[in-house]
């Protein structure tokens, strides 16, 4: 079985540039592509990025540039970048790619399967982590964990991608686990950014407010409820200890650290309400339940982000 020995990684942010320096502590700096374009890229050449104080110049290669597909590829976008980081990575994907999204919501690998084939895509997300990214810096206490693999995965039984990765993970130091349902923990994900990002952006609130206030805590309680139900509708079976586990976790996390669509809305950027209240609000319509919460909460967050161009 051939081991992973070139990576591309697409999307520099907290959840990236927090990540792959961890990557390149035992890496080959070699073998790591960065895609950015146009400004972007030439700054990350000149600048690099900071990551807990130390910096980090990755080589970096516009997506024009000709080069041998990765054996690993990992989008770390945010999800109204995704069409056009799937239309830039195209040289980078060969028959033997392996890619993972490490996007929020549950609806990016589909669509990069549709492109490059979703037998070359695994389930993965990022969980418990508090990177935070400000300007060209990214800083954290925790680097967090990362579930990945197939839609099912059964010990020793794994497939070929899955264990290719696990070698990847094990040899680079990154933290992760492979769930026997993988599309659930995707789920569990979703539910969480459902409640702790929106009732964060809106209220303008670090993780410690959803553990030493009440009022807080049951609010993103109310949309995660909500989240819920449209998992139940589309046979996601999620329950209310879901949600306990959940504020549990969140109530774990640096009480200083923000979510990434906090960060969003403080840095006056466009948000992911699309991928998280959106979601729901959408498949709550399509199943015809309601959701009053998420959908206040993304009315919110759409006015918001319509007076970030006001100056």
């Amino acid at each position: 079985m051939k081991s992973i020995e070139t990576i591309s990684l697409i999307g520099l942010g907290a959840i990236g540039s927090a990540n792959l320096a961890k990557i390149s502590e035992s890496f080959p700096m070699d073998k790591i592509r960065v895609i950015a374009s146009g400004e972007r890229a030439e700054r990350y050449r000149d600048k690099g990025v900071t990551v807990n104080g130390k910096t980090y110049k990755f080589p970096v290669y516009k997506p024009e540039e000709k080069i041998s597909p990765a054996d690993l590829l990992i989008f770390a976008v945010k999800n109204n970048h995704l069409p056009q980081a799937i239309k830039e990575v195209g040289n980078h994907v060969g028959k033997n790619t392996i890619i993972l999204s490490l996007l929020n919501g549950v609806s990016s690998e589909k669509e990069i399967g549709k492109i490059y084939g979703i037998d070359k895509v695994l389930y993965s997300f990022v969980t418990r982590t508090d990177a935070t990214r400000i300007g060209g810096s990214t800083e954290y206490g925790s680097l967090g964990l990362v579930p990945f693999g197939e839609a099912v995965n059964i010990k020793g039984m794994y497939s070929e991608k899955v264990l290719l990765v696990e070698e990847f993970f094990k040899k680079t130091g990154i933290k992760y686990d492979i769930p026997e349902n993988m599309v659930r923990n995707l789920w569990l994900k979703f539910m969480l950014n459902v409640g702790a990002n929106q009732v964060t952006a809106v209220l303008r609130c670090p993780y410690g407010a959803i553990k030493s206030s009440k009022r807080v805590r049951e609010l993103a309680a109310e949309a995660m409820q909500e989240a819920v139900a449209v998992s139940r509708a589309e046979n996601i079976p999620l329950e209310q200890s879901d949600i306990d586990n959940c504020l549990e976790i969140l109530g774990k996390l640096t009480p200083t650290g923000k979510t990434s669509m906090l960060q969003d809305v403080e840095a006056r950027r466009k948000t992911e309400v699309e991928a998280f209240g959106g979601t729901v609000c959408s498949l709550a319509k399509k199943h015809g339940i309601k959701v009053p919460v998420n959908e206040t909460l993304v009315k919110f967050i759409m006015a918001l982000e319509e007076t970030f161009d006001i100056s």
